[in-house]
Order: structure tokens, then C-alpha cells, then sequence
């Protein structure tokens, strides 16, 4: 099984290639970009914890990297809604991202 900082920066790579596909529009870019940023600052949030100053320090920003986590879920719920492509790489970026299979990664 992979490390945390590997599986959370795949995450995102794999995040950025679901976005890489999604059409440009308005309407899509407004979730395309906010799911980019979710999922990265999943990993970005992750390596900051692992310099946190104390075990209060670590869980909290521990909270964090969840709370982006959470975001790129709603993100990637509300995709498959307007979105008729890429429904299997979705589903499972939502799995990866509740934690279910992040070191799964679908386009590898």
C-alpha cells in the first residue's frame, strides 16, 4: 500500500486528468476549477501536517486536509449530475477521496 503523501498527491494527478477532459464552459469551469484546488490541497494540507509543531498541531491540520477531502467530494458528486462522460473515473475519485481506495488509481 502506498504512503499517504503519494496516495493524496495521485489523488490530485488523477483529479487534474478527470478536469483535463471535462469540456470548457462557464458553467463547467466554475466546478472544474474548484475541484483542482480541492484535490490538491488535499496533499498540500497532508505534507503541512507532517512539519505540525505538536500532536494538537498535527490533528488539526489533520482537519483540514479533511475538510478538502469533503470538498472534492461535493465536487465530484455534482459532476456525474451534469455530466453525462467520465462517470466510472468519478465514482471512483469519490471513493478515493472518502478514503475507500485512494491507492486505486483509475488512469494509470
Amino acid at each position: 500500500m502506498q504512503n499517504l503523501k503519494d496516495r493524496t498527491k495521485l489523488f490530485a494527478g488523477n483529479c487534474w486528468k478527470l478536469c483535463s477532459n471535462i469540456p470548457h464552459s462557464r458553467e463547467y469551469n466554475a466546478f472544474v476549477n474548484q475541484l483542482i484546488r480541492s484535490s490538491s490541497s488535499v496533499g498540500a494540507n497532508y505534507r503541512v501536517a507532517q512539519r505540525a509543531k505538536s500532536k494538537a498541531d498535527f490533528l488539526n491540520k489533520l482537519k483540514i486536509v479533511e475538510e478538502e477531502a469533503d470538498e472534492s467530494m461535493y465536487f465530484l458528486e455534482l459532476l456525474p449530475e451534469v455530466l453525462k462522460e467520465n462517470q466510472e473515473e468519478i465514482r471512483v475519485l469519490h471513493k478515493d477521496a472518502n478514503g475507500d481506495s485512494f491507492y486505486y488509481s483509475y488512469f494509470n
